[in-house]
């Protein structure tokens, strides 16, 4: 039968029994033979992906894609503006409470909540601060309440997928002034490997 299991999960198994017959070589010595077997059982090699960098002018082009005469299109772009500004991963962005923003004093900066419960202060630079006020203001969110800053219909919390469908819907914009843009295949996640970061911004991390 065939599980059609990853390269990725074939290893992991593998090294989970080649780490159980290590123990079995020590030991058993009456069972070294089967465990050199299985211990010479080679780890695949997968394939690795390799990240598509954006230019400034390609960044430039996707943050200014969307309609800013509709309120959807001055949301999208002011997400689109926050990931290539702070490098943060897709599900710190949606996961920002207006609460976590700190836009009135001499350095901006808002709280990024990660994995495993970590947290991280990033500075923002003045067009982001300058995007975020007017879309709180829009939506009529001070910055004190726990309501999330990206929203989607109902004003409930944008999900990783709508911000993965404004990322693309962005793409598909752009690719009519940057046709480069439709051969590379854009995610949020592309955001934060950015060739040249803006000024003021924090440098990207992985």
């Amino acid at each position: 039968m065939t599980r059609k299991n990853s390269i990725q999960t074939r290893n992991a198994r593998l090294t989970a029994i080649r780490s159980f017959f290590h123990h079995v070589a020590a030991n058993d010595p009456a069972s070294l033979g089967i465990a050199q077997r299985i211990l010479g059982i080679p780890i695949k090699r997968a394939h690795i992906e390799v990240t598509h960098h954006l230019s400034r002018n390609e960044v430039d082009a996707l943050i200014n894609a969307p309609d800013q005469q509709t309120p959807w299109g001055r949301r999208d772009r002011a997400l689109l503006l926050f990931l290539a500004r702070t490098g943060a991963r897709v599900s710190e962005a949606i996961g920002v409470n207006a609460a976590d923003l700190q836009l009135d004093r001499p350095r901006s900066q808002v709280l990024l909540r990660g994995k495993g419960r970590k947290e991280r202060i990033v500075p923002i630079p003045s067009d982001l601060v300058k995007g975020l006020k007017a879309l709180l203001n829009e939506r009529g969110v001070a910055l004190h309440e726990t309501r999330p800053l990206f929203v989607g219909t109902h004003e409930t919390r944008l999900t990783r997928f709508g911000a993965t469908h404004i990322v693309r819907r962005a793409v598909a914009t752009a690719t009519a002034n940057i046709p480069d843009l439709a051969r590379k295949p854009i995610s949020p996640h592309v955001f934060r490997y950015l060739v040249i970061p803006t000024e003021g911004a924090p440098p990207k991390t992985r």
